[in-house]
């Protein structure tokens, strides 16, 4: 009967305990280094670093609460994470695209970043060398004193960026860079055999693409034949011309053109002129404009486009000539406004 009650009251201890340590698990309550995240786009690749910030508390980190030469969670609590939409490349090493635990290794003069397949474990203590996917070299250096870790984007052009972790006194960086109108391109055929794919519009967008960056210009041309095969019209005839230019098929290029510029209207040809001069083609854009004010002199807006061509050009005097003649012209408000600004700021230059 004894050893009954002595073992009953051992199971009730060991019931309430876990009792106890399930509500210590499951309640919600504020960490000491709280979460963060951070995300940057290039091109149509998101970037996303999701992490937890310690703070300094007038501790020693480098080498004392951080080791040198020990695995460390590059922050504090769970797997500091990182993650790719498209494969990039790392210090110009390839890494395909995923969700990748973060972790460095830091000495004196150099670290070593490690992007490891296992993004689920908590912090380094579950880390293991066979399931990095890549690992790089980079130099710290000093900064400015930051009590809280972060991590944040720096120097992003248009195909890459700079990943930055900065805490107490030294920052760490790594570039990643994106091969951002190949990526377009491969997200394109996707998109094509989809809902897209059942449009002119998108078959046109993607061979208006591969033209303005030159790659894939054999598979812009099919493009552009399948859009043609949906809506025979001036901007898909006009991109398939410019492609057979690019490939040095200069005779079937001006034939096309002859026949698009038949079926052109005002705001086609006018809409053609802001492309070139987007692309900085002034002088091709200029000539569209040109040709618009041939055809429609008594548009207002097309003495205004060719005044902007002129304007960006730098050619003031015609520039101005050309805004005049808008002016001269326009009838709506909103838009006499606006030229009428604009005249002042040019012939006040």
């Amino acid at each position: 009967m004894k050893f009954k009650l002595a073992s009953l009251c051992v199971l009730t201890f060991i019931f309430i305990s876990t009792l106890e340590l399930k509500a210590q698990q499951t309640l919600t309550v504020p960490r000491e280094s709280q979460m963060a995240s951070v995300m940057q786009r290039i091109g149509i690749t998101d970037i996303k670093i999701n992490y937890h910030r310690p703070g300094v508390k007038n501790r020693v980190v480098w080498g004392v609460l951080v080791p040198y030469n020990e695995v460390w969670r590059a922050g504090a609590n769970e797997n500091t994470t990182i993650s790719f939409t498209h494969p990039v490349k790392i210090e110009g090493k390839d890494l395909p695209a995923g969700t990748y635990g973060l972790h460095m290794i830091p000495t004196e003069n150099e670290w070593t970043i490690i992007f490891s397949k296992n993004n689920w474990s908590w912090g380094s203590f579950f880390y293991d060398e066979k399931e990095d996917e890549l690992r790089i070299k980079v130099k710290p250096s000093s900064a400015d004193f930051k009590e809280w870790l972060e991590y944040y984007f720096d120097d992003s052009p248009a195909n890459k960026t700079q990943v930055v972790m900065h805490w107490e006194k030294l920052k760490v960086s790594f570039q990643v860079e994106v091969d951002v109108p190949q990526v377009v391109l491969n997200n394109f055929k996707k998109e094509l055999e989809n809902a897209q794919g059942f449009t002119w519009q998108a078959f046109n967008q993607a061979a208006n693409y591969a033209l303005r960056n030159n790659i894939n210009l054999d598979e812009a041309l099919a493009w552009s034949d399948r859009s043609i095969g949906f809506n025979r019209n001036f901007n898909n005839l006009w991109t398939k011309a410019e492609l057979l230019q690019k490939k040095g098929n200069n005779a079937e290029a001006e034939k096309i053109r002859e026949e698009t510029m038949q079926i052109s209207t005002e705001n086609d040809i006018n809409t053609l002129g802001y492309q070139y001069l987007s692309t900085n083609q002034i002088d091709k854009a200029i000539e569209i404009f040109k040709k618009n004010v041939k055809d429609y002199p008594d548009s207002w807006n097309v003495w205004d486009s060719l005044g902007e061509g002129y304007a960006v050009k730098g050619e003031k005097k015609l520039a101005i000539e050309n805004y005049r003649k808008a002016l001269e012209m326009v009838q709506d408000d909103v838009n006499k406004k606006r030229i009428n600004n604009i005249l002042k700021g040019l012939e006040g230059s």
